[in-house]
């Protein structure tokens, strides 16, 4: 474990961030409705820019309990934590009729023994839609249910790190197709959920590290999928894969996956736990390590 150094007063103001995002988790945990629809889990977790799917991926679900007449959401702080680094994500997300999904994520990437005391900072501004299909009623077809999103990133600290190895530009926009379907009925009578997106984006590093760079500025493709069964009613194992844009002459980027376990230990709220490896960041290689979110919906 790389060591702690003492926190400036940007770590404060991160910190505080944090713990506000945390209270909010727990009044959505409190407020949420009791006489909604929706199944269990059927609004995903949250994944680290704040749009509802896994850790990694976003789905085709769209974020909270709403049914199609109603209004909800999730709140949610994820924190991973690979060799050489850490990286705090909390977020909140409003899903309206079941069908639109807004999401906003501050990311806080520290960076530890590389550069003690100092931080990259992020926001994320997501958006989706749900254009056909449904993943859990449509049972009686093979057809998944099907979105289609954005997610608008604004590297605050581009002019630090990002800038100085290549990277082109501090903002970017990621579009995506998702394609999610959910089986209740699946192998050894357990349901299952197997989701497949394709990407198209310009970021390093989920943008971390900002966005295009001296080996490629134009828009890569680039495929994710995930699959998750339930083991019990509350505790549902998977695992997912995404890949990553090779765009700076400086490093090379490695894709990245992880395996999961999420406890639902009632309706509205989860923990999840996963073990992530996003391969190289910058100059550190093998960059593995436990993920770990907790998460309110309504």
């Amino acid at each position: 474990m790389a060591k702690y150094c003492v926190p400036d007063e940007r770590d404060a103001v991160n910190h505080s961030t944090s713990w506000c995002a945390l209270v909010v988790i727990c009044t959505f945990a409190a407020g949420a409705q009791a006489n909604s629809e929706r199944l269990l889990a059927t609004g995903g977790v949250t994944q680290v820019e704040g749009s509802g799917g896994g850790g990694l991926n976003p789905w085709a679900l769209i974020s909270g309990l709403e049914t199609n007449s109603e209004v909800g959401g999730s709140a949610d702080c994820t924190y991973v934590r690979p060799q050489h680094f850490s990286l705090m994500s909390c977020g909140v997300a409003v899903g309206i009729h079941d069908r639109i999904e807004l999401s906003y994520a501050r990311q806080t990437f520290d960076l530890d023994d590389v550069a003690p005391g100092r931080s990259i900072r992020q926001d994320t501004a997501g958006a989706k839609l749900r254009v056909y299909g449904d993943a859990v009623y449509d049972q009686d077809r093979l057809w998944p249910q099907l979105a289609l999103g954005l997610q608008y990133k604004h590297n605050r600290d581009y002019d630090f790190i990002p800038q100085l190895i290549g990277a082109r530009r501090g903002d970017g926009i990621d579009f995506y197709l998702a394609l999610t379907k959910v089986f209740l009925a699946g192998p050894f009578g357990r349901t299952w959920l197997i989701d497949g997106n394709v990407r198209a984006t310009r970021a390093n590093q989920f943008g971390i590290l900002g966005f295009g760079g001296d080996r490629n500025n134009d828009y890569s493709f680039v495929g994710e999928a995930s699959v998750a069964t339930f083991i019990t009613d509350s505790l549902i194992v998977g695992a997912e894969y995404r890949q990553k844009p090779d765009k700076i002459s400086a490093f090379r980027e490695q894709d990245a996956r992880d395996v999961f376990v999420a406890w639902f230990p009632v309706k509205y709220l989860s923990l999840t736990a996963a073990y992530v490896d996003v391969g190289n960041i910058a100059t550190h290689a093998g960059q593995k390590g436990w993920y770990v979110a907790l998460q309110g919906s309504l």
